[in-house]
Formats: C-alpha cells, sequence, structure tokens
C-alpha cells in the first residue's frame, strides 16, 4: 500500500481509522527552522471532527506528538515524525461491514486489492481520518512558505444548490486569504453561511450526504516555478489534490469554462505598469504552461458527498454473494466541505514547497 510522495519534501504516511494512531514522517524540512506549534494545533483544530453539528460526532482532539525532528522549538534537519492517537474508537459500528460492501466506498475495490486484509473499520487506510496527518505536514509547510512571503488560503464555493463568489482573481491578496482563516465556515460572502449550514443539515435529516467545490488560492509565488510537461505547478498540485479521497475533480483559473469561450476572451493580455509585467485577466488561474507567471493562483476541487450515509441502499454480501440492502450505523459527516478547506490548503503548501527547494 504506497503511502510515499516526494521528492524534495518526502512525506510518508501510516494508520488506520480506528488503529491505535494515525502519523506522518517528514524529509526535507530545513535545519534550524522554528515552528509555530500553536499555529499547527489551530490548523489541526479546523479540520477536527465533533466541533458543530455540520460534521460527524467523533470527538477527536488530533493533538500531534512530534516524535523526532525538533529540538528546541526549530527543526534538526532530521525526520519529523509525529502521531495523532485515535482515542473516541466505537469499531463496532462496523463489524457489518466486513462483507457489506458500502456503495462509493472503497470496501469492494479495497477488499479485492489488499485479498481481504485490509482494515474495513471506518475505512481503515483508505478513511478521510488519514488526512489529518497531511494537515501538520502542510501547516509547516504553510510557515516555510510564509517566510517567502506565499500566503494560502480557501473558501466554500459551493454546497449544493447553494453558491459563492469566486476570488478575483486578478486582484486576489494576503488580507482576502487571512480573513477567511479560522472560520466555522469560510465564506466570502458572508450573507451565504446560514444558507449552507441550512443546506446540510437538510440533507443529515434525511439521512443523506451532499457534496461541494472549495477555490484555493495562492499569493506571493515567484514567476518560474514549476516544470512543463509532468512537473508542471498544475499537475504537481493534482497530484497531491487527489490524494484527498473525496477529490473527484479539479481546474485552475476558469477550468472548464475555457470550452465556452473564444482565445481572445480566454488569453490573458499582458501590460507594464512601474517596470513590473501585469496581466489585466487572469483566466489561467496564475500558471501558463505548467509555469508560475507572477498573477495569483486559484483553483478549484469537487468533494463528492460522503459514502457513508443512513439512507438505505442497494448492495451485495460479498462473503455470501448475495444482494442485500444496507443502512449505514454510526457517526458519519452530512458534508466534509468545510472540514476539508484545511486539507486542500495543506496540500497546495506542500506542492508549492516541492517544486521551490
Amino acid at each position: 500500500m504506497s503511502g510515499v510522495w516526494g521528492k524534495n519534501i518526502n512525506l510518508s504516511i501510516f494508520g488506520e481509522s480506528h488503529g491505535e494512531a494515525i502519523g506522518i514522517v517528514i524529509n526535507g524540512i530545513e535545519p534550524g527552522f522554528e515552528i509555530d506549534i500553536d499555529a499547527v494545533k489551530m490548523e489541526m483544530k479546523r479540520r477536527a471532527p465533533g466541533r458543530n453539528s455540520l460534521s460527524t460526532q467523533r470527538k477527536e482532539e488530533d493533538i500531534p506528538e512530534i516524535l523526532s525532528g525538533l529540538f528546541e522549538g526549530k527543526t534538526t534537519g532530521a525526520p519529523i515524525s509525529m502521531i495523532i492517537r485515535n482515542s473516541d474508537k466505537k469499531s463496532k459500528d462496523y463489524s457489518k461491514l466486513k462483507d457489506i460492501m458500502r456503495p462509493g466506498h472503497a470496501d469492494f475495490s479495497g477488499k479485492i486489492k489488499y485479498k481481504g486484509f485490509n482494515d474495513y473499520r471506518g475505512g481503515g487506510h483508505f478513511s478521510g481520518r488519514i488526512t489529518a496527518p497531511l494537515v501538520f505536514a502542510g501547516a509547516i509547510a504553510k510557515q516555510v512558505l510564509s517566510k517567502k512571503g506565499i500566503c494560502i488560503g480557501s473558501h466554500i464555493k459551493q454546497v449544493g444548490k447553494v453558491k459563492d463568489s469566486n476570488f478575483d482573481f486578478v486582484n486576489l491578496n494576503k488580507e482576502t486569504l487571512n480573513k477567511l482563516l479560522n472560520k466555522e465556515l469560510s465564506v466570502l460572502n458572508d450573507d451565504n453561511i446560514d444558507e449552507i449550514k441550512e443546506e446540510i443539515l437538510s440533507y443529515k435529516k434525511r439521512g443523506d450526504s451532499i457534496g461541494g467545490i472549495i477555490e484555493c488560492g495562492i499569493v506571493g509565488v515567484d514567476v518560474g516555478l514549476g516544470e512543463p510537461f509532468f512537473n508542471s505547478l498544475e499537475s504537481t498540485i493534482a497530484h497531491l489534490a487527489f490524494s484527498i479521497p473525496a477529490v473527484k475533480g479539479i481546474e485552475f483559473g476558469v477550468g472548464f469554462d475555457f470550452a465556452n469561450i473564444s482565445g481572445s476572451q480566454a488569453n490573458d493580455e499582458y501590460y507594464i505598469k512601474n517596470e513590473q509585467i501585469k496581466a489585466y485577466s487572469n483566466n489561467n488561474g496564475g500558471i501558463t504552461g505548467g509555469i508560475s507567471n507572477g498573477m495569483p493562483i486559484v483553483f478549484r476541487v469537487v468533494i463528492k458527498p460522503t459514502p457513508s450515509i443512513s439512507k438505505e441502499q442497494r448492495t451485495i454480501n460479498f462473503n455470501t454473494k448475495e444482494n442485500t440492502m444496507l443502512k449505514v450505523e454510526g457517526r458519519h459527516d452530512p458534508c466534509i466541505v468545510q472540514r476539508a478547506l484545511v486539507v486542500v490548503e495543506a496540500i497546495a503548501a506542500l506542492a508549492i514547497l516541492e517544486l521551490y527547494k
């Protein structure tokens, strides 16, 4: 089972949702860098479950235990290893899922891939819980990038039928991104907050779930980051974006709307002001030829609805090879978009730092 990514910044994740702990080993962080642990814990809290009625009621503090790579508050240059102990486990809720496959989940594909030896409790290693170590690594990456003048933030672009405004692709700045941090629901238009809550809770009442879209912005990246083709800035971000279990699509700039406009409309025309090269528009989302062009980097990912729902669905009993019905018990998110914001920011930070090294 592959849990390793990166060359310059190398990550190795491990653990299962209902195992003793989950964690990560990070290689490539320079020695002598002072880590703000309180800021890291705040990032972890943004993803943690059980914070409100919009997420699963599983109570996990997600407090990181750093085992190595940090001494007297500064990185040593050795691998940084961290674990998060799982404390609120109710594995009996998953006993019948050993043989009955959840539609939309990795139960079936994982059972075949790993010959039935995979840990099915809470999704095991396929669980979204494993994104917590990614948030830890991303929090460190964010701090490293901040020293380079780079800021990353995101907002809920859509949940169900409720939509928020797009980022201003041309004038996106650090102030806008920083205002979105550490909120229960990060949106550009505060009038949307109550509507989003109502949308999520309406699906929860029905025993169902709902997906959405997260828009992420990055400002302060130098011109020239990334390589054409296989190590493009887009492909590096996309590679990590699809490591988030619920992500099923990604687009940069105006994305799929390129299909509806002409070349003259799509092209970002240049101009010079105060000896700096700028663009009148930013339809390409800050990346051309796989390389950053100095404009704000903007991308969006679509998050699918949580597959574990209490609404009855058709499925199979893998052991008896019979058709059956399934109503998933236990504690599950009616929507994970609001908890995934910090995860998307984390993978963006890791992708940028990987290419900066």
